[in-house]
């Protein structure tokens, strides 16, 4: 199953951005530049960027610790990786990394932010917990993880391709996810705050330890 769900990301890649644009309702991006405005890091520090997909966000991060910084994107499909490396080539701080997101190949307290866009809900459930697990292990004690997630598509064309997109995920499971992630989040974390960007359709639950 792990092995056909990556085939799939892989082959997915493709159409990746296109998909994110449609169901966020930003196709200019600029939701995820305010996500990382949000993230509270220090010029020169570090961010890791979960399931960075093609890594449009990590740029963004970039301007935020600078050229003294370090910005990580991490992925499990080398098609996303692939896709990303194009986009973020030209930035030296920028390290795309191959892994799974429930076991971080970083020591704890590496990171001042941990940001996934538009992903986390397709993490099934114990690989869910266990990827909460790490974001906390890897964070500094100050640090905080930002997660920004579509609201689901009041557009019932668009809310029909956004399902189709959940059957591969595990339907169930991940609306469930939508639906209640502040409530779980609360479970991990010591605070947990939305913030609603001023573009697009998507929410950015912040949340401290």
């Amino acid at each position: 199953m792990r092995r056909l769900r990556r085939a799939y990301y892989d082959k997915f890649s493709r159409f990746y951005d296109r998909f994110v644009a449609l169901h966020s309702h930003d196709p200019q991006g600029q939701a995820r530049n305010f996500l990382a405005e949000q993230a509270a890091v220090p010029k020169g520090g570090a961010v890791l960027d979960l399931c960075t997909g093609t890594g449009t966000l990590l740029s963004h991060l970039q301007e935020k610790v600078g050229r003294e910084g370090l910005v990580i994107g991490l992925d499990f499909s080398r098609g996303m990786l692939t896709a990303g490396q194009a986009k973020t080539c030209r930035f030296p701080n920028i390290h795309l990394v191959e892994a799974d997101a429930g076991r971080l190949p970083f020591r704890a307290g590496t990171f001042d932010a941990v940001t996934c866009s538009h992903a986390f809900y397709e993490l099934k459930g114990e690989t869910r917990h266990r990827a909460l697990q790490e974001i906390l292990r890897v964070l500094r004690p100050k640090g905080a993880f930002l997660m920004m997630e579509h609201e689901i598509p009041s557009n019932f064309i668009v809310r029909a391709l956004f399902y189709l997109r959940l059957t591969v995920v595990g339907t169930g499971r991940a609306l469930a996810f939508l639906r209640h992630e502040r409530e779980l989040l609360e479970g991990y974390f010591q605070h947990v705050d939305k913030i609603v960007p001023p573009a697009g359709k998507s929410k950015i639950l912040v949340c401290c330890r």
